[in-house]
Order: C-alpha cells, then structure tokens, then sequence
C-alpha cells in the first residue's frame, strides 16, 4: 500500500480534490510504506459446500524488515450494515520477518469439513461469506466507525494498517475486492506482495489457500519459495515399510529479483524482437541442459499455466516449430508470477536453470504475449520401450490414449498424487511368477494435481459414483504436461482426470461355504492406551473401534486371528470384544490372548464364537526368542454337531521390513525380499517345529507374516507341507492384502495341513483396506473430515482373510 500522509487523509476525508484527481471518501488512510497487509480473506467456513471449516484472515509482511504485532487489531464490519468495527475484534500479538504469513482462524460454521494449517492466532469473528469488511488496525482499540453508515474520521483511518472491502461493500480501498463464496477466497497478487491501494485490482478469487507462519517466507521482490513439507501421516510401526517417505509434489526453484519490464527492442515492439534459442536447444538431447546459466529468449505457445494460489507460480511453453530430433524436448517450464494464459502464444526471456533435474526458465525478466496458438498433444504409450526414457517429453503436452490402471492412492489424499500403470495393476516380483520389475517400472507413470497444496480440504480425484479414488479403478486418454520432479516422471493435468469404478467396493466378502469361518485381520495397531503407536486422541480412538467392530461383523467369523493388538495384558483386546459384542449380541465372543506375549508393544489375539467352536485345552505359547511377537497356539472343535474333528489355529505376526537395527545376513541382500528376510526364516521354521514338537493336530498357521507368495518364509513352510488356502482357492489378480510401493502383493496368509485342506470349503481375501486411501482411516491429521465413515473401509492397512471349513458330522 502507498503512503498518504495524515494531513492528506484528512483531506480525503472530506473528498477534497487533490493534485486534479478526486480521492473518494471510502478510501482510508494508507500505511506507513510496505508492512503488513491482508493477503487473504475467507469467510465461507463451514458452510454447505465449502473446503474448510474456519473463516480466516491470513497477513503478510510485504516490508523487508520485521514488523511487530503487538497493539494491532483485526476488526470486521458487514457490508453495508449499521454495526462498527469496534463490535468484532480480535487482538494481535507476535512479530513478522520480511515476507512471513500470518494465519488468524476465526469462527466456525455448522458444517465441519477441512481444517486449517496450525493457526498462528485464533479468534471468533464471523466473516460473510460473500460480502464484508476487514480492517487490520494499528491499534487495540474498537474503530467506533463502519465507513459507511458511520463514516471513519481522519485520526480513525489513520490507524488502519490494511483494510479489504469485498463484495457489496461500502468501505474498500478503490474498488472492493470481488465477492466470495463458500468455496473461494480473495487472495491478495503477487503471493501478497501486490499493492496498488484499489482491492479490485489487488484481489482475485480463487480456492482458499491458508498460510502460516511456518509457510516458507515470500519476500517482495524475489520469485515465492517452496513451503516446506510438513511430517506425513504416520506410517504403522509393523507394515513393511522401511520408511514413510511421501514424494511431495514437485516445486520449481526461487529465484532471484525478477526486472520489472521486458527490454524493449529498438522499434519499441517486444514482440518484434527474435527468440535466440529454440526450446529443443535449451532441453539438448541429455537430462540436463547444455545452456544451464545462459540468458535466452524462446518462443512458445502455454500449453499449461500453474500460476493460481497454491500452485507452482509459473507456466509450460511449448515450441510450436519444434526441430526435428527425437532426442529433445519441445517444452519447458517458466518460472514467474509474470501473467500468461493457455493458449498464448508467448516469448519469454530468462536464464536457464536445472532444478531437482527439471529445465525451467528461472530468473524471468520478460514474458510478451505475442497472440495465439495451439499444440496438439503427443501420443505416448505404455509400457515405453525397453532403454527408453521419459527426457525427451520432459515439459511437453500429452496424451496417453490406452486405459490406465490405478496402482496406488498412498499420497492422493497427502500431495495430490496417484500411481497409474498399464496393463492392470502392478504386483510386487516376489509376490508371484512372471512380474518383471522392469516392465513394472515401464509401465508406470505418476499423475500430479496441478496444485502444491499438500493435504487439500478435497481430494482432487474421484472415480464415478464414489468421494474416493481406489486402486483398480482406471482412467482412460489422460491429458496433461509431462514434467519431472523429485526422482519421477509426473503428469500434470491439462484436461479434467475422470475414473471410471472398475473395482467397485465389495459389500460384504465373498461366500466360503463351510459351518466354521476363519478369519486373520491386521487391526492396524489397536491401542487402548492414547498417544503410542495407535490413536492419538479419544476420538481417533472411537473412529478406529467402530471401523474394526464393522470390518469384525462384516467378516462374521467364528474364529479370527488378530495381529497389531496392544500388549497390555488383556485390555486392549476385551475393549474390542466388548465394542463388538455391543452390535451383534452379548456373549457372541470371546477374546484369548497368549499365555505369553513378549516385550514388544504389540501381540497377536484371538476371537471366537464359544456357541460355533470350543477350545481343546489352554492357550500356549512360545519362549523361543526368535519370536520377537510370541504365537498364540489354541486348538479348536465345532461346539456341538461336530464329528469330533479338531483344528490347531497358530496366529502369528512375523518380523516387518523396516532395516532398523538389520545387521548381517538380516541386511536386505538385493533380492528384493528386504531386510529380516533370514529372521523371518527362523520364524517359519520355529513354526513348523511347534507343529511338529507338540503334535499339534490339523495346523493353521495364519496371520500377516510380512513376506509375500513367493518370498523364503512361505516356500519353507510350503516345504513344510502346508498349503496356502489362497493360492489354491484364489485367482492371482485376487490374491493381494497390501499395497506398497505402487506394487500389490499378499503380506497376510493362511496355511493349512494336507489334511486338513480336503476340509476347505472356500477362501477369499476382503478387499476393503489395501485398495482405498490412508486418508480415509481412523486418523483425524491430515484427513478430510467429510471422508470419515465408521464403515469397515480403509479400517486397517491390510486386507482380511476368510476361509471356510466343514467340520459337521457326516
């Protein structure tokens, strides 16, 4: 905001005419040069349709020193109503380094959605969400004026450090900002750093962007920085994750102070003046530039402009004579706030950079459009060729015409990403015969949002029919720029992304006969205890209780298996049965836990209907220290009706994945089996030595044992003459519990004795968690509040298992 004097808005004030232009009376006093201003207003919050739940007020330090908050205000008046700022005030605190945000959350709505970043200020204000007033006030004290109805005095205007009318408003600087809605917010230009003292001119609308302080800080007169990446969701303790390291969406580099004007050629024509390098030239045939730190000037038609509020602050080009060389790229990326729309046909000078190993234009001094243009997309399919690469696209629009599978949702509702392949879903190499990884890796490519927002209030994608995208639904002629960013090829959309369901959510399991059901469920760490490796709060608690008791019944088993349960004696386990017991009858379960559980934070449990099957004899164990999470061993017989046929169940929860403390032979050995790969050996074979020690009639040995269908640990207890009941019952495109990676596969197994398989009515693997989003589970950080359902979808990580038995006498 320029400076005015207060001699001078005293005399605005009063509408004197002054140097031949007439400052209208609506006009306030402007601050002191550059401080701080309102750079966002948002007072649709918690209405129906909006994305978040708070209206909020974000400011911005646009001065290059810091500015203190203290004694400064945040006052709100309605539109054109009779009530006065000093009726809706909200005191300030606190300092602002050059170019650092400020997120002030105000009042909630009725209707709970998304939730803000951490808020550096809260307050109650209640902002319209279409039309109103906002004024940041250099003062503690109520304005006792609305600027309209009860016009502002000179000493008044004076104190307000910002003021953005919107809407209908009657008190604005120039022009008020445009109105809003429930879904838009008015942000201030150039990332905050706009300032003409005319809120039309200083304002547009957009989806609502908060900003904190945590935000990375844009100072005026430097290209906006990348925020940084906050801590991902938790990832559980016991999956087979090494580690949780979520690709964040890819963010061009800063760059330094851009020239305010393009240099004009001699005849004052910008356009005039010749490119001097075409775009294939800067690319070069290589992954890097061969221009890398020489200015150039190229031309180019924008064939995707990312210039919007949480975007990437800047737009592709694309040569519309492009050379004739295979090997080079024809697209690029254009780093700047300086405006270009799709279609533009544009020249740009800049200095060519490579960041994270994208080519881009970066510091921009000019950007001319020149008319217009367009550019047809380039086909590519999948898989590409064997010893191909994507470099050659890098920046360029495509298409991809075939069907394009979903493989992974693990980052969609995180960073806006999802994993698409060809030719069906991807399948981890060890998990079954003829999966060759680099067909897989061929096969894939990443499709980004268009968008740095990370854990957007909606999830960006949708399949037809359903708020959610799973793996296995599929898209088809994909349309976007293909850029590069944080070690992978990505796809940034440049038409709308629809999915079709061909892998809708399946109700209920799939029949497996029998009069005894069996069931195995990893429950995700079920911990009573807050604040450990389970829910953080009681509500996270409540939210993972009811998706387990509606995975329990959905599965409707006699017996079940669980693993991830915590290890405090019986209680954790009892809370369940209790909860579960709650919905489908008092009595109808009992829970077991193991004579002996270990030290670790989790142990594996059982349940089971005593009206179905009856214990043989006690629970047992075993001491062996190679179980780092002791077996629970308890033999089973139908309770009446039976002919006396009993079966031994052996839950168990093998070593995970993760590298930690892996030494020697338990170092991952490059096979692709990873670490504790030998350890989980030892498991299996201590396994089959209990069966084989003890005797243990009709073995079943079940449970997540953290190595997939063809890794060591299931060929030995396969050797061990046990049979996979899902291998023999299950297609190879069924047979899938977990997703990682991108690649599905079967961490969760059932085995049974030879003889015990005649008795096997039936098997199938419930797909209601390795196929939907971690933005859907129990967890309240980072979710979207609108996508929670006590239903048994996303109740765990892992997929449940259920096989049929028949035991009745004949």
């Amino acid at each position: 905001m320029r400076a005015l004097s207060r001699a001078l808005a005293a005399l605005a004030a009063a509408g004197v005419a002054i140097a031949g232009a007439v400052v209208l009376a609506t006009s306030p006093a402007a601050a002191e040069p550059g401080t701080v201003v309102i750079s966002q207003v948002y007072g649709g919050g918690g209405n129906s349709g909006a994305p978040l739940t708070n209206d909020f007020v974000e400011l911005f330090n646009r001065s290059g020193s810091a500015v203190p908050l203290d004694g400064w205000s945040l006052q709100y008046a309605s539109a054109t109503g009779t009530g006065n700022f000093a009726a809706n005030k909200l005191n300030l605190a606190g300092s602002l380094a050059p170019g650092q945000y400020h997120l002030v959350q105000l009042a909630a709505g009725t209707t709970p959605s998304g939730s803000l970043p951490a808020p550096d200020a809260t307050g109650t204000l209640n902002l319209s969400g279409t039309a109103g007033k906002v004024a940041l006030v250099r003062s503690p004290d109520g304005l006792a004026c609305n600027g309209g109805s009860a016009p502002c005095s000179a000493e008044q205007r004076a104190l307000v450090a910002d003021l953005v009318g919107y809407g209908t408003a009657n008190f604005s600087e120039g022009t008020p900002a445009p109105a809003l809605t429930n879904a838009t917010a008015g942000l201030r230009g150039e990332h905050g750093c706009a300032d003409t003292d005319d809120n039309a001119a200083d304002f547009t609308t957009g989806a609502p962007a908060p900003r904190n302080s945590a935000t990375t800080p844009a100072p005026c007169g430097a290209e906006p920085t990348p925020s940084p990446t906050p801590t991902g969701s938790p990832t559980p303790t016991d999956s087979p994750t090494p580690t949780d390291s979520p690709t964040p969406t890819v963010t061009p580099t800063p760059t330094p102070t851009e020239t305010p004007t393009p240099t004009p050629s001699p005849t004052g024509a910008p356009c005039e003046l010749p490119a001097t390098h075409q775009i294939a030239q800067i690319q070069g045939d290589g992954a890097a530039s061969p221009l890398a730190g020489a200015a150039v000037r190229v031309e180019g038609v924008v064939t995707g402009d990312y210039q919007g509020a949480g975007q990437f602050g800047g737009f592709y080009i694309q040569d519309p004579t492009p050379d004739a060389d295979p090997a080079t790229s024809d697209g690029l990326f254009v780093f700047t706030t300086r405006p270009a729309a799709t279609g533009d046909r544009v020249l740009v000078s800049g200095t060519v950079t490579e960041f994270n190993g994208l080519t881009e234009l970066s510091p921009v001094t000019a950007v001319d459009v020149c008319g217009a243009g367009t550019v047809k997309p380039a086909k590519v399919r999948l898989p590409i060729a064997e010893g191909a690469s994507l470099e050659p696209l890098e920046g360029v629009l495509v298409t991809f015409p075939e069907k394009l599978t979903v493989s992974e949702v693990y980052n969609l509702g995180r960073f806006g990403e999802i994993t698409l392949s060809s030719e069906g879903r991807l399948f981890q190499p060890t998990d079954r015969e003829g999966v060759d990884p680099s067909l897989n890796a061929r096969r894939t490519i990443l499709l980004d949002d268009g968008s740095n927002t990370q854990n957007p209030p909606t999830l960006p994608y949708h399949t037809a029919g359903s708020n959610t995208v799973r793996v296995g639904d599929t898209t088809t002629a994909l349309t976007g720029v293909l850029t590069y960013g944080f070690n992978v090829y990505r796809v940034q959309p440049a038409l709308p992304v629809a999915f079709q369901a061909d892998n809708p959510r399946p109700a209920k399991p799939e029949k497996v006969g029998g009069d005894v059901r069996v069931a195995s469920l990893n429950t995700l760490n079920w911990f009573t205890t807050l604040n450990k490796r389970g829910a953080n709060t009681a509500e996270e608690r409540a939210r993972q209780l009811a998706k387990l008791v509606a995975t329990l019944r959905g599965l409707d088993p006699d017996v079940a298996g669980l693993m991830e349960v915590e290890n405090n004696g019986a209680t954790a386990l009892n809370t369940l049965v209790d909860a579960l017991n709650a919905e489908v009858g008092a009595g109808t379960y009992k829970g077991v836990v193991a004579p002996y559980t270990g030290t670790d934070e989790i142990q594996v449990a059982l349940i089971y209907k005593p009206a179905v099957v009856k214990p043989i004899g006690l629970p047992a164990s075993s001491g062996d220290p190679v179980f780092r999470r002791p077996p629970l061993i308890q033999q089973f017989q139908r309770a009446k009706g039976g002919d006396g046929t009993s079966f031994t169940l052996i839950v168990n929860h093998f070593k995970s994945k993760g590298c930690d403390g892996a030494t020697g032979p338990d170092q991952d050995q490059g096979d692709g089996q990873s670490c504790f790969n030998a350890e989980r050996v030892r498991q299996a074979q201590a396994v089959l030595g209990l069966v084989d020690t003890y005797n243990l009639p009709n073995p079943v040995v079940l449970g997540d044992l953290n190595a997939y269908g063809e890794e060591d640990p299931i060929h030995t207890l396969e050797d061990g003459k046990l049979v996979s009941v899902s291998k023999k019952f299950l297609t190879k495109k069924d047979r899938y519990s977990y997703v990682f990676g991108g690649l599905s596969g079967e961490l969760d197994h059932v085995l049974v004795g030879k003889k015990l398989l005649k008795l096997v009515t039936g098997a199938t693997i419930w797909h209601i968690n390795a196929d939907e989003g971690r933005f859907l589970d129990y967890n309240t950080e980072f979710n979207p509040p609108y996508l929670y359902s006590p239903e048994a979808f996303r109740s765990s990580d892992h997929d449940p298992l259920l096989f049929g038995l028949d035991l009745k006498k004949n």
